[in-house]
């Protein structure tokens, strides 16, 4: 259970310093690059923080409520790849050189 609360503080953290990183770029591709790659940070402290949540209580409503932060945290993951891939493969269309 320890290692569930360190995932969910790295995930934190990480999701922050990319909302802050995003206030200091310029391009608006890069922002939305950087973007994806905090909701994938998101999604990932949200299914940690639902698998940890059952793993500290096992009742059946919070059984439920997990399921739904699992599912919730496993969609904004996938959804932040796909937004991060996509952006990161435009960023490499426009700019080849770097």
């Amino acid at each position: 259970m320890l290692i569930f609360a360190f995932l969910i503080a790295v995930s934190i953290i990480m999701y922050i310093y990319y909302k802050v990183t995003i206030l200091r770029m310029k391009d608006e591709l890069i922002q939305k690059y950087t973007n994806g790659k905090a909701r994938i940070f998101l999604g990932g402290f949200i299914l940690f923080f639902g698998i940890n949540q059952y793993l500290a209580y096992q009742t059946t409503i919070i059984l439920l409520i997990s399921i739904v932060f699992v599912v919730l945290g496993a969609t904004q993951i996938v959804h932040g790849y796909k937004v991060a891939k996509h952006y990161r493969n435009e960023y490499r269309k426009l700019h080849p050189d770097a």
